[in-house]
């Protein structure tokens, strides 16, 4: 097939839909998920990259800061600070549930005023606070920034995004993270990817269980409900739950081809199937010239002036293309053979998978990002 200078990239996800998967790896206990915390602070030791005169509220929080330290900024000079080696930024990170006191977490840290880059940036220690308010951890340190961006006499080179930078291990837990997971003696497991099959498949499976029999019911396509034996102790049920985790349970998913037109991306799962149809497909290319010329006045001419022409050609090429007839494909190695009989660019191929969704060809869910 023919290059394109559009990247292209057609992964067909292939695996046997009898496979299991361990429960661990698509199921999770309710109760036990995670806590999002976020928090503002100022990133000090920029390069001249920080925020300028015109972000006001960085002004006032380096005037806060100082404040805490028994420097008092006069009121005249308030709005003539200097501030361009520091950036007012918010600072963000998830923790799971469970963490203990003083274990340490990543935390992202991205610029809120017209900073130009973090580079070089230390964090200054800032409260990390949940939606309730509630202070959990506290983060400070160096920038990671994983890029570059230089800038000098107008010109400019760089690499990633410089806005936006991660400290590994820069927040520390002030406070233990609780959480209930059993609660009335129930245990609920909840899935990644709720459906109705596997729901059912995950209570079979965790009621062969020695101690769980009949203990699990599946409440919905999302979670599934186990009654623990009366009376189980700590030591038992996290027992039970160790066993409960490495299950293999058979999945069943749903067809599913995520079209990115951004980026020509096509990937579809192995649950995909196409019903006998007829692709037929033509290229329509047209192209447009513009050329200008200079026409000078004629020699021997009094107030001639040289004059401006722009002369255009428009061409349209169309390539036409044969009807393919595609064939019932019950896998993926079948769909995929079909479609390199088109021997289409990839946003033809966007537009192709479109369309056999609209004629009930294709079965499974398109999603378009």
């Amino acid at each position: 097939m023919k290059l394109f200078h559009t990247i292209f990239l057609l992964f067909f996800v292939a695996f046997s839909l009898a496979d299991a998967a361990r429960l661990k790896d698509i199921a999770t206990f309710d109760g036990a998920s995670y806590i999002q915390l976020t928090g503002q602070g100022l990133v000090s030791g920029l390069n001249n990259t920080g925020d300028s005169q015109g972000s006001r509220f960085t002004l006032q929080i380096v005037a806060n800061y100082l404040k805490r330290f028994g420097i008092t900024v006069p009121q005249l000079n308030f709005f003539n600070m200097r501030i361009r080696n520091v950036a007012a930024v918010n600072v963000s990170a998830t923790i799971p549930v469970f963490l203990k006191k003083g274990g340490r977490i990543d935390v992202i840290v991205s610029t809120l005023g017209d900073a130009t880059s973090l580079q070089g940036g230390v964090l200054i220690m800032s409260p990390l606070s949940s939606v309730d308010g509630s202070v959990y951890a506290m983060a400070q340190g160096p920038l990671s920034v994983g890029g570059y961006s230089f800038r000098s006499a107008g010109s400019q080179t760089g690499k990633n995004f410089v806005t936006t930078a991660r400290i590994p291990n820069g927040g520390i837990l002030e406070r233990d993270v609780e959480g209930t997971i059993v609660t009335n003696g129930v245990l609920r497991v909840l899935l990644n990817e709720p459906d109705w099959t596997t729901a059912s498949r995950v209570a079979t499976s965790i009621n062969t269980v020695q101690g769980l029999a009949n203990a699990a019911t599946a409440t919905d396509k999302g979670s599934i409900e186990v009654k623990l034996p009366t009376g189980s102790t700590q030591p038992q049920i996290m027992q039970l739950i160790e066993k409960i985790e490495a299950l293999d349970v058979q999945t069943d998913i749903q067809g599913r081809i995520v079209l990115n037109e951004r980026t020509g991306t096509v990937v579809t799962n192995g649950a995909v199937r196409l019903l006998p149809g007829v692709v037929a497909h033509g290229g329509l290319e047209i192209q447009v010239e513009t050329e200008n010329t200079i026409t000078q006045p004629n020699p021997f001419t009094l107030g001639g002036q040289p004059g401006r022409a722009t002369n255009s050609t428009v061409r349209a090429n169309e390539q036409p293309k044969e009807a393919i007839v595609i064939p019932a494909s019950q896998s993926v190695q079948d769909i995929a053979a079909a479609l390199n009989l088109l021997k289409v660019s990839p946003r033809d191929l966007i537009a192709i998978f479109q369309a056999l969704k609209e004629a009930g060809v294709l079965q499974g869910e398109l999603i378009i990002q």
